[in-house]
């Protein structure tokens, strides 16, 4: 049910907490401040065999892009932003921003931190200048991970997008511009709010199912040429689906074709392939052949 979508992205925010409305509050406070900018990058790699899971927990401002290869380690690359009045603050808010590694034998977990993290702050440092908590900051986030991987990720605002991974995944993100190349895996996906691409990359889904939810805003799914797959389709409230396919229409007396819904199967049927969005619109298209 895309209620219980809503309900996901509302753990999203007891995810951030409190700290995403105490940093979007002193962004605005300080919008008109000048600052300066720093830009610094931080790399690391864990060996991780596959078949375990991997969680990701992005800044509440941030992109993160996921790249599915074929080698046993995961390869982590952020780019930190930072601004403030000077050099000197500059660096003290760096001293204690970036990611943390939290691993065991099936499970790493790449944790984003920041002033925007009270509790943090008062563990690593509990002398922090009140002053600085809640300036800009951004992390961008470049992850290889191993293809055949369990995938959980928590984003707040900013880009996303995934390609290559085909184990159990799990994304949850605020408000974002995102692209899923995808082929296959057990994949639910739920966005707050922003724009939503979806390209399935292969006619016959190497899975069990495909779930993607957007609460607000517009959402463009791509299909191969004869996909085999059992689609559905909903606009729960204002909004539309504008069908741009040829083979998407009913084959079965329980299947319907419409503006607001579609359940249909494509070819032989298959995996389950879901497409919900609260308000906006829903672009459904076949890829072109050449």
């Amino acid at each position: 049910m895309f209620s219980e979508s809503i309900l996901r992205i509302k753990r999203i925010l007891l995810i951030f907490g409190l700290f995403s409305i105490t940093f979007y509050a002193s962004l605005a406070q300080k919008a008109g401040e000048k600052l300066v900018k720093s830009t610094s990058f931080k790399q690391a790699k864990v060996e991780f065999g596959v078949g375990g899971t991997v969680t990701i927990i992005g800044a509440p401002v941030g992109s993160i892009q996921i790249k599915g290869w074929g080698e046993n380690q995961i390869e982590i690359e952020a780019k930190i932003e930072i601004q403030a009045e000077n050099e000197n603050d500059i660096a003290q808010i760096a001293s204690v921003s970036g990611f943390l590694i939290d691993r065991d034998m099936t499970h790493v977990r790449v944790i984003s931190v920041g002033t925007y993290d009270k509790d943090y702050i008062k563990r690593v440092a509990k002398k922090f200048p009140k002053r600085l908590v809640g300036l800009p900051l951004r992390i961008d986030y470049v992850i290889k991970v191993p293809a055949y991987c369990d995938l959980e990720v928590n984003g707040g605002k900013g880009e996303f997008a995934i390609e290559g991974v085909e184990g159990s995944v799990l994304i949850r993100f605020l408000e974002s511009k995102a692209r899923l190349n995808v082929s296959g895996g057990a994949i639910d996906a739920t966005f707050g709010s922003g724009e939503v691409e979806v390209n399935v990359l292969s006619p016959s889904w190497r899975g069990r199912w495909l779930n993607v939810g957007l609460a607000n805003g517009n959402m463009r799914v791509t299909l191969p040429q004869n996909m085999n797959a059992e689609i559905s389709m909903s606009v729960l409230q204002n909004g539309r689906i504008e069908n741009l396919t040829s083979s998407l229409r009913p084959r079965r007396s329980s299947d319907h074709i419409g503006e607001k819904s579609i359940n249909t199967k494509l070819g032989n049927g298959g995996a389950s392939m879901s497409f919900r969005v609260g308000n906006g619109n829903i672009k459904i298209a076949e890829t072109i052949e050449r």
